[in-house]
């Protein structure tokens, strides 16, 4: 008996278990493409539903997940003063990054899936799909220390607040996971900003703090380790002396380019070495996510290609001032540090939120751009832009569009 004849029979009665039957119905239309199509020739009839399209999506950040998983050992062994070539002590430090990104990553789909299929429930309709690329965003946008409790409060009102009360998938305004880390950017600052948060497995980072090694650490791992013949997490371990654990833009905000690459290299900047955000750190693997959504046409390139032109823009008119170090750092070493491209591949291009007319792409994309690096330079309590010009512009997505609109009808008009 095939796989889909089981899943027929096991089907729950809509009317009498409506909760269990939004779950087998969410699992149903994952595993299998609907066949009822349009019956009418005009129509394009295609396999490709939603949930496939931004299976699309979720594809595009797997490199994302795999390098930033490792490079949060990674951080964490070089606050130690270990294994500091980035392949040493390679299984330890995927272990650490499992640790640490697992919890967060099953976390962000229980919270928010829970809530989906609650409201779907309620609602009697089939489980909208829109969460399964904010639960794969929401883990990459976030610092590798952040207290799970935290993350289940801030996804818990993005989804309820920020979708479900304006009606759900493709009703919400504003971008979903960039809604939940604004929410812990105003609520628990501290816990996504400065130095502390984007090394690991430390209770704070100062020189001589030992590393807080849970079970998983010591206990499963290290048993798994010494079976193998491998080195061990030592509980002895401790952050060297002189370590500061600053980012990129920490350093340029204190004293330009020149500061950066007294720390980082251009190659670790470009390839992802540096602390960070989880999966905004490698710049090569984003930009292959870019290319994947561009090729399948499952992204806008406008918007993408309108955020450069405006970083751009607005970096030659701050060189040209050139008042502060940050100010003359050139639009490609902007590029090169904090969560532009990601930003510009995975967050602007939401299609529910973003603008949906061709010419209004542009003016989106080019404001963020502009808008997100004078929040990155000029704002000395967050230098970096793109979450605060993202949710900005999403809210003014839909007046972009209608004078777009207006402006084609009046032009046909005229024309008549």
């Amino acid at each position: 008996m095939s796989l889909l004849n089981i899943l027929k029979r096991i089907e729950p009665d809509k009317k009498k278990s409506p909760f269990l039957h939004t779950l087998y119905d969410g699992f149903f239309t994952f595993a299998y493409a609907p066949d009822t199509v349009t019956k009418d020739g005009v129509h394009i009839r295609d396999g490709m539903d939603l949930k496939r399209l931004m299976v699309h999506v979720v594809i595009a950040m797997q490199l994302c997940y795999l390098f930033g998983t490792y490079n949060i050992g990674h951080q964490h062994f070089v606050a130690a003063g270990q294994y500091l070539g980035f392949l040493e002590g390679f299984h330890l430090k995927l272990a650490h990054g499992l640790i640490m990104l697992l919890p967060a990553f099953v976390v962000a789909h229980v919270v928010g899936l829970g809530i989906e299929f609650y409201y779907a429930a309620k609602k009697g309709h089939a489980i909208e799909e829109g969460f399964l690329v904010s639960g794969a965003l929401i883990p990459l946008i976030m610092p590798p220390d952040l207290p799970i409790w935290i993350l289940a409060i801030s996804i818990a009102f993005a989804v309820i607040i920020g979708k479900e009360a304006f009606g759900g998938t493709g009703m919400n305004i504003w971008n979903i996971a960039l809604l939940s880390r604004v929410f812990i950017f105003f609520a628990y600052p501290l816990t996504i900003s400065g130095d502390q948060c984007w090394i690991s497995g430390f209770d704070k980072i100062a020189g001589g703090v030992t590393a807080n090694y849970g079970w998983w650490h010591t206990g499963f791992f290290n048993t798994l380790f010494d079976w193998m013949g491998l080195d061990g997490f030592n509980k002895a371990t401790t952050i060297v002396d002189g370590f500061s654990g600053a980012t990129p833009l920490a350093l340029a905000y204190e004293g330009g380019w020149e500061k950066v690459t007294g720390v980082f290299s251009e190659s670790q900047l470009l390839w992802g070495m540096v602390p960070g955000s989880i999966g905004e750190t490698n710049k090569v693997f984003i930009v292959f996510g870019a290319l994947f959504l561009i090729i399948t046409k499952v992204a806008s390139w406008r918007i993408m290609a309108g955020m450069v032109v405006g970083l751009i823009g607005t970096t030659l008119m701050l060189n040209a001032i050139g008042s502060t170090p940050f100010m003359q750092v050139t639009w490609y070493q902007h590029m090169l540090m904090g969560s532009f491209l990601f930003a510009m591949a995975f967050m602007a291009t939401d299609p529910v939120t973003a603008a949906s007319t061709e010419k209004g792409k542009w003016i989106y994309g080019i404001l963020i751009g502009a808008i997100g690096l004078i929040i990155r330079v000029m704002n000395p309590a967050y230098p970096e832009g793109w979450m605060l010009a993202i949710l900005l512009m999403n809210t003014f997505a839909p007046t972009i569009d209608y004078f777009i609109l207006e402006s084609n009808i009046k032009k046909r008009l005229n024309r008549v």
